[in-house]
């Protein structure tokens, strides 16, 4: 009788703390001056405890990463992703772009494709393939060009397609990272109050940048992209491999079952696009997918097949148009996200996840947010989204009893700013941490 009046206490004090979180939420001054989404699960109890317009269709943001993150970690695993394609033909090299972002990225650092380059003795033949793949996605702005979250898509990407300009504290000249881009620099007066500028000009590969006197003794790192072509592609790997390519026209090459060559692990992709939210390895990955799926690299192919053999099972199709989420076309629904949050603890361990995801107050685009109690691990591991009138945040939430709840909350059409709806969440997932 005792263990029954407890069960009893137990679910009451329980059902308090969910009537309070949906009070939360939907008393929140804040919320209700736009439109939110919002769903929060206990898979352990297979119980659904919020629900808010979790049925309706939102523009998801960087939301859509998950949804990229999930199909890529389905058909390229955690191993090596494909560098590139190639054929061997008498004393020829015939190789194409799959779509790998991670050639001689800043960051990733990966050299393999051209390791392999140097070591062979054939004749090199660049294939074309550039026609396949759209620079920008559709929906994207036109004005982005200049700015690193657009970085241009392309077959066979090198250098992550920008150029960093990076100066250390102290320093008086800052690098340029490819430096073969150096002499397309011009200085230009100050614009405005910044200390200094780098952007590029819209229909060419020139830089017009100002460095004052004060910014000449800060660290700074700064990546703008550059256009890309098939043309400097095949002179930035020769410069790269001190091999002399051709470029070639022939698509009957691109009907035959390639040779692949392994490059960089797909964890490290994954969890720098999750982690900073970075635009260019999702639209990427995607083209990882396609080429791994048909030898052909297609954005929209990548998505169809995850749609038609990974995804069938959601509550409602995701209406899904690029890897990024720079796209305002996308809309997905709260609880479409949960299921597949669902899907990726049942298939993805936990310590991959933790790996994955940016954890509140620790890392990523999250590491200044849902910061957990002092000595205490992170108890929000999720991704967050971002455009103009949308904010999102999704993922996994840790409690203080030891549950792990999965939840979804997208916020659109908001005028007020970004800060205080993460403000508002932040107390909303908090108290859920604390108290349930």
């Amino acid at each position: 009788m005792k263990k029954f009046s407890l069960w009893v206490i137990v679910l009451a004090l329980s059902s308090c703390t969910v009537q309070k979180i949906n009070s939360q939420l939907k008393k929140s001054e804040v919320f209700s001056q736009g439109h939110m989404g919002f769903m929060l699960q206990d898979p352990g109890k297979e119980k659904t405890l919020v629900e808010i317009n979790a049925d309706k269709y939102f523009i998801p943001a960087s939301n859509t990463k998950i949804f990229t993150f999930y199909t890529s970690y389905s058909i390229l695993g955690d191993g090596l992703v494909n560098g590139l394609n190639y054929l061997e033909r008498g004393d020829s090299l015939i190789f194409w772009g799959t779509g790998d972002p991670s050639l001689l990225h800043p960051d990733l650092k990966n050299d393999r494709a051209i390791e392999f380059l140097k070591a062979s003795n054939k004749n090199l033949y660049l294939l074309d393939n550039f026609n396949q793949v759209s620079a920008f996605g559709p929906g994207w702005s036109w004005d982005w060009y200049p700015y690193y979250y657009a970085a241009e898509r392309s077959s066979f990407p090198i250098f992550g397609n920008i150029v960093r300009f990076k100066k250390d504290a102290g320093e008086q000249i800052f690098s340029v990272y490819p430096n073969r881009f150096k002499s397309d620099l011009e200085s230009i007066p100050q614009f405005g109050s910044y200390p200094f500028s780098f952007s590029r000009k819209e229909n060419s590969n020139r830089f017009p940048y100002f460095l004052s006197e004060q910014a000449k003794e800060n660290a700074f790192e700064v990546d703008i992209p550059f256009i890309t072509s098939a043309e400097l592609t095949e002179k930035l790997l020769e410069e790269a491999s001190g091999k002399p390519i051709t470029l070639i026209q022939s698509s009957k090459y691109l009907l035959e079952e390639p040779k692949k060559l392994l490059s960089a692990p797909a964890d490290s992709i994954y969890a720098q696009m999750m982690k900073i939210s970075d635009n260019f390895l999702a639209e990427q990955l995607l083209l990882l997918v396609s080429d791994q799926l048909n030898n052909s690299i297609s954005t929209a192919d990548a998505i169809e097949y995850a749609k038609e053999n990974l995804l069938k099972d959601l509550p409602d199709e995701p209406i899904w148009v690029d890897g990024s989420g720079l796209s305002a076309r996308n809309m997905f629904t709260p609880r479409s996200i949960i299921a597949l949050l669902g899907k990726i603890r049942e298939e993805v361990p936990l310590e991959k996840i933790k790996a994955y995801f940016p954890a509140g107050g620790e890392s990523g685009t999250i590491r200044n947010w849902y910061k957990a109690d002092e000595g205490q691990p992170p108890y929000i591991y999720a991704k967050t989204g971002s455009l103009s009138m949308t904010t999102a945040l999704s993922g996994y939430l840790l409690t203080k009893s030891g549950k792990i709840l999965h939840f979804s909350c997208l916020l659109n059409n908001y005028q007020i700013p970004t800060n205080d709806l993460r403000t508002e969440l932040q107390k909303v997932l908090y108290f859920i941490h604390d108290r349930y």
